[in-house]
């Protein structure tokens, strides 16, 4: 068994759901979130299907590694392969998943190495009644941060679903090693407000309009490499970080974010934002590697908005 399935189906015409977590093995918030979806009762269901898959990469999610056995990344293998290493029949059995489906979800945080503000994405995608969707389905998860990014990455679930012409989101929510509480909450809660956009459901318990303290921010930024990551203000040196920003600060170009301190025992090195914006992500352990990022900043788009 390359991974679990568990279908909820209300026996009535409408949408199929997919929902998945446990792409990086070491990411804990979504799976817990989908375990509690499946306790949802068929009748709960007005119409459609909702399918939950807890733990997509199972041999990375054994060894609590972003990885698998084969060293691949999941989240960059897609479509993968139905005779490849683990990880590319992995990745082709979830896109066989996400071509059936009639919308989609991938729930995320940082895992071991990141700690991430609680944020939900899409991709720009052309076709824009899927565009017009993933908004809508952005907006209804509830996080307050909602980022649009380019369409051109490939090998990840969500240019699958872009692939397949399937509406897709995908969320953060902090990580570092450790599952959230309120990250678990927010993701269930999420996804059942999609689930009720849909009409799989009836209407949420809990409005849009009744959250007056939620600091909605909303950027779509369609130029090249946004949404990833990995490769935003990367250390010079490796060493011991001492951070002088904070989740969620506001920084200008040039601003220090942290000071990294080689093992040596030399003098710190800085490391300034490559753009002004918001602080989305940050390294979470006490020490990086050459290279690696220390923080990304989430720049307003168009720059000077």
């Amino acid at each position: 068994m390359l991974f679990e399935t568990h279908t909820i189906n209300s026996g009535r015409p409408g949408p199929a759901l997919l929902i998945i977590a446990g792409v990086h093995g070491d990411e804990y918030e979504g799976v817990e979130a989908v375990r509690r979806l499946m306790t949802v009762a068929e009748e709960d269901l007005a119409c459609g299907s909702v399918t939950l898959v807890p733990v997509a990469n199972l041999s990375a999610f054994e060894a609590a590694n972003r990885t698998g056995e084969d060293g691949l990344d999941l989240a960059r293998t897609f479509p993968g392969a139905p005779d490849g290493s683990i990880t590319q029949r992995v990745a082709h059995a979830l896109f066989l998943l996400i071509k059936q489906s009639d919308a989609f979800i991938d729930l995320h945080s940082g895992g071991k190495l990141f700690r991430l503000s609680p944020l939900v994405g899409y991709m720009l995608v052309d076709d824009h009644s899927v565009l017009d969707l993933q908004r809508r389905m952005a907006q209804a998860f509830g996080l307050p941060i909602v980022w649009g990014t380019t369409a051109a990455l490939d090998g990840r679930s969500l240019s699958a679903a872009r692939d397949a012409g399937v509406p897709a989101i995908y969320a953060e929510y902090l990580g570092g090693g450790a599952c959230s509480a309120d990250g678990v909450a927010a993701y269930v809660d999420g996804c059942l407000r999609v689930m009720a956009l849909l009409g799989i459901t009836g209407p949420p318990t809990t409005p849009d309009n009744s959250q007056p303290t939620l600091d909605r921010h909303v950027v779509e930024d369609p130029r090249a490499g946004s949404g990833h990551l990995q490769v935003r203000n990367p250390s010079p040196i490796a060493g011991t970080i001492e951070y002088d920003v904070a989740l969620d600060d506001w920084l200008s170009a040039g601003d220090i974010i942290a000071r990294v301190r080689p093992s040596d025992g030399g003098d710190a090195v800085a490391v300034r934002a490559d753009t002004s914006g918001r602080v989305i992500c940050l390294a979470a352990g006490s020490h990086v590697e050459a290279g690696v990022s220390v923080a990304v900043v989430l720049e307003p788009y168009p720059p000077d908005s």
